[in-house]
């Protein structure tokens, strides 16, 4: 057994070791320009490949000539580009490279210079345009979508048979048409998951009043669509939409509508989506500016999105982002230091992207750097650092290299093993092979994870969950807060790391984003007619009350517990199913009120066992009625049963199994909350599923048996000697129990709504006054009112009689 532990614990240390080492925090500095300062800027790189050797010296002169904001995607560019360089077992022989028209990558009018796209191209027909090209050019654009749409129609038009088009950033549904972009990929996934991971980070924090800021494209469209269809499932608002024109004419005339929208509703939370190179984006940034605090949910392309505004340390407000999951890459910012050192410093990178550090620096530092940001303090996080984060544009751009070497690589070989050498002309001027290449490539990169080209063989999503906080000076801090996983069960695919969330905050408090609070115990839900499910009035419910009847008995019996009545068939056990009774009486309470997790696995777990422990008292005690007056002899094994307790075992024992069966339940299908919004129209009713309506009837069943069984043996004892005999109270009251539970029954599985529950309870409160009444009310007659009965010189007078 040993060796099969130490060998689990050494097959988990790769685990262990990832969940404590791995960093999950980061840092940057601000730049002084807002990013997207230039709405229109995208950035063009051209890949090719080349049979000679390529050193790092030639990246680090076409790096040079870049600007600093898009720095940071030439230099994944290349980072990549070396690692398949490097490589002997992709493209042997060959090297990667990477062109910029007139050395800037970023778009403009020197970019059809590169192209040869000059006034004589207007005066061709399309699809004649020729010029001798060694091989097939990849055009990597992005991560603006209208660079993107520009390039893929004019490819499409003038150039398709020397160009394929690859874009890095945010997937965009248009340019999945293929009819109008033959020639174009999108390495990046689909969001098709991302609605609904947002919407189970709403119901994680109990956040159901929202609002939501999109483009007015259809990529904002869809999104809302998608909101809206997860929004259906559960009971979660939109406190206000806001459609941001794609035109800055049309922004300008309504932004003070916009503001006031944001600044009037009382939604703590807002969800904004759509490309940070957009409108939208500049009236985030003046949302922000004029002093509006909002935790704002978003997707990681908002990560670098400046901001003036500085947030509390102990503040939950900040950014909440959602960045498609992948593993980071340790080697980056060794590669460019490498290429640069005096230029490529830590301050200088931190400008470009996060910088991944020690987790464990403790909250007192950065309230240190809340308060003074010196040198030193820049000196400390600089020792904390590990390395350079991707981010995802980056990432798609790592895994772009990769993929068109592969393909290149497998167009190789397939031309090596079946098709005659040809020099390579014939066979690099064809982008037709390359295409059915691309379409069909899939492999696992350099860092684990899987990569497929085909969108529609893609693997569900994972998402990383960050948070980020801005903080005086320029500096940011972001922390990885969770996790979101399609493949998990619906309900299950969030994963918080609540630790994380207190270490970066200093509290677990997370803020309200409700429109009405939830009603009381005692009250019950109103709907505002033309408000939204979220918006109610709580009104109070009437009164109910529970019996205490049960209390006053067990009163008596431990008051006149020196009486023969009460003392006579076991007195301790008529003390257990007192006290289980109250119990049952109690069951209802759990009941009432807004249903939330512990109740509803209280509700059937209470009930199944409280009421186990009830009727198997009160088999015990049909049991020791029959083995009392079947007792006969002094040395018979009856007396010896009697004697040494065996039937206050039963009630243990019966116990015992009705745990282990609400434990299988709770293990495979436990009671969980649900709504129903079929049993009343315009009403959604929040109710406690059970989970495993079988366990339910299995448990129900148990009780069932025990009650049988009980009612059987007392009915057997039924003609004994009746002098304080309790066989005929306990065969009633089996008797009684029974036909309130078999006719609970029909009554249940014809009835929906808060109707099932009101018959579960009448049932339970039935069933518990029927064996309060049967057995105990002619007891308590007896003691209060004929108290001369209950005395032992009246029992030798009626027994001598």
């Amino acid at each position: 057994m040993f060796p099969l532990i130490f060998l689990f614990f050494i097959l988990n240390i790769p685990f262990l070791v990832s969940r404590f080492t791995q960093p999950r925090c980061f840092w940057r500095m601000r730049q002084n320009k807002d990013k997207g300062e230039d709405l229109t800027t995208g950035y063009v790189f051209f890949l090719k490949i080349v049979q000679q050797p390529v050193e790092k010296d030639y990246f680090n002169n076409i790096l040079n000539m870049q600007t600093t904001k898009n720095i940071q995607f030439a230099l994944a560019l290349a980072f990549a580009m070396d690692e398949v360089n490097r490589n002997p077992n992709l493209l042997p022989n060959s090297s990667f490279v990477f062109e910029c028209s007139e050395g800037d990558c970023a778009f403009g009018i020197k970019f059809y210079g590169h192209l040869r796209f000059s006034e004589e191209v207007h005066q061709l027909p399309p699809n004649y345009i020729c010029y001798k090209q060694s091989m097939c050019e990849i055009v990597l654009t992005g991560p603006n979508l209208a660079i993107s749409v520009i390039l893929g129609t004019m490819f499409n038009l003038f150039l398709p048979q020397q160009f394929l088009q690859i874009t890095y950033g945010p997937f965009h549904p248009i340019l999945s048409n293929h009819e109008q972009f033959p020639i174009l990929y999108q390495m990046a996934a689909k969001d098709t998951s991302l609605a609904l991971a947002m919407i189970s980070l709403m119901i994680y924090f109990n956040w159901n009043w929202i609002g939501l800021a999109i483009s007015d494209n259809d990529q904002g469209t869809q999104f809302l669509a998608q909101l809206r269809g997860e929004m259906e499932k559960i009971t979660v608002c939109f406190a206000f939409v806001s459609v941001i024109p794609v035109k800055m004419d049309l922004f300008l005339q309504r932004a003070e509508v916009y503001y006031n929208q944001m600044v009037t509703s009382s939604t703590n939370v807002v969800i904004i989506y759509g490309d940070p190179d957009s409108i939208l984006a500049v009236g985030v940034r003046r949302w922000e500016s004029l002093g509006l605090q909002r935790i704002w949910v978003t997707t990681s392309q908002w990560d670098g999105t400046a901001t003036k505004n500085d947030f509390p340390l102990n503040s939950f407000n900040g950014k909440i982002t959602f960045a498609h999951k992948h593993s980071e890459i340790s080697s980056f910012k060794t590669f460019v230091q490498t290429l640069n050192p005096l230029k490529y410093t830590d301050e200088f990178l931190a400008k470009l992207e996060w910088m991944s550090m020690n987790c464990k620096v403790s909250t007192s530092m950065f309230k240190t750097l809340k308060n003074c940001l010196s040198n030193a303090s820049l000196q400390l996080l600089k020792a904390q650092t590990f390395g350079m984060a991707f981010n995802e544009e980056s990432y798609d751009i790592y895994n772009v290299v990769y993929t068109v070497a592969h393909a290149f690589h497998e167009m190789l070989l397939q031309h090596v093993y079946n098709q005659p050498m040809d020099n390579g002309k014939r066979y690099y001027n064809h982008c037709f092979k390359l295409h059915s290449f691309l379409r069909k490539t899939r492999f696992t990169n350099p860092l684990g994870d899987r990569v497929i080209m085909n969108q529609k063989d893609k693997l569900q999503e994972e998402y990383s969950i960050f948070h980020i906080w801005n903080f005086p000076y320029g500096l940011g801090l972001k922390v990885k807060i969770g996790e979101f996983s399609s493949y998990f069960p619906y309900g299950q695919q969030l994963h918080l790391y609540e630790d994380m969330i207190e270490h970066a905050t200093g509290s677990r408090q997370i803020p309200r984003s409700v429109c009405s609070s939830d009603c009381g115990p005692g009250f019950r839900k109103f709907s505002q007619e033309g408000m939204a499910d979220c918006c109610f009035v709580c009104s109070h419910c009437q009164q109910n009350e529970i019996s205490n009847e049960t209390t006053v008995v067990l009163g008596i019996f431990v008051k006149h517990h020196n009486t023969p009545i009460v003392k006579a068939n076991n007195q301790n056990l008529s003390y257990i199913l007192l006290i289980s009774l109250i119990f049952c009486f109690l069951c209802p309470l759990l009941f009432i009120g807004h249903p939330n997790s512990a109740t509803c696995v209280l509700q059937q777990i209470t009930f199944g066992i409280v009421f186990t422990v009830a009727v198997s008292t009160v088999l015990a005690k049909t049991v020791t009625v029959l083995l009392a007056f079947k007792v006969t002899a002094p040395r018979t094994r009856m007396r010896y049963f009697l004697a040494s307790g065996v039937p206050n075992y039963i009630i243990a024992i019966c116990t015992l199994i009705q745990i282990i069966l609400c434990t299988i339940w709770l293990q495979f299908s436990p009671p969980f909350i649900d709504k129903d919004v079929h049993s009343e129209h315009g009403q959604i009713i929040i109710v406690c599923n059970k989970g495993s309506v079988t366990a339910f009837y299995c448990v129900l069943g148990y009780h069932g048996s025990l009650a049988l069984a009980s009612f059987i043996v007392a009915f057997l004892a039924r003609n004994l000697p009746d002098t304080f005999n309790e066989a005929k109270l306990l065969t009633f009251s089996m008797l009684l129990f029974c036909s309130v539970w078999i006719t609970f029954l029909p009554v249940y599985h014809s009835t929906k709504g808060k109707i099932m529950v009101a018959v579960e309870v009448m049932s339970i409160l039935a069933s518990s006054a029927g064996l309060l009444g049967c057995i105990f009310i002619p007891k308590c007659y007896i003691i209060l009112l004929r108290p001369e009965r209950n005395s032992l010189q009246k029992l030798r007078e009626k027994t001598s009689s």
